[in-house]
């Protein structure tokens, strides 16, 4: 790998925890601290952000999860989800720009409101 690609995957998953971690503090306003959670899973071309719900269990005894958003890794593009596998096609923030970061970040809320195109 070499450093300025290790550079651009390391600014891109720091700038991804800072949006997680602004998720979850939007969830705690509302609700509480605990009640959800996010991985992120790396996938070839996307990074898979997954929200679990704590609280609630399905029958067999896992949690329920959904997909919060698709990021893909080369560009820091963000997308909604279309699918568990497959993100929509508009992009809707670019966590590598600067400003569409920031809004990004102001505007995140832990339900995907954000995501949807205006």
């Amino acid at each position: 790998m070499t450093t300025q690609l290790k550079e651009h995957t390391e600014v891109l998953e720091a700038r991804i925890q800072c949006l997680i971690d602004k998720l979850l503090s939007h969830y705690a306003k509302q609700y509480g601290e605990s009640g959800i959670a996010f991985d992120i899973v790396k996938g070839v071309k996307y990074y898979k952000i997954i929200q679990r719900d704590t609280k609630r269990s399905t029958l067999d005894g896992k949690t329920g999860a959904c997909v919060h958003a698709f990021i893909h890794r080369q560009t820091g593009c963000v997308f909604k989800p279309a699918s568990w596998k497959a993100p929509a096609k508009h992009v809707r923030y670019n966590l590598m720009d600067e400003v569409s970061f920031a809004l990004c970040i102001q505007d995140a809320d832990w339900a995907g409101g954000y995501l949807y195109m205006k």
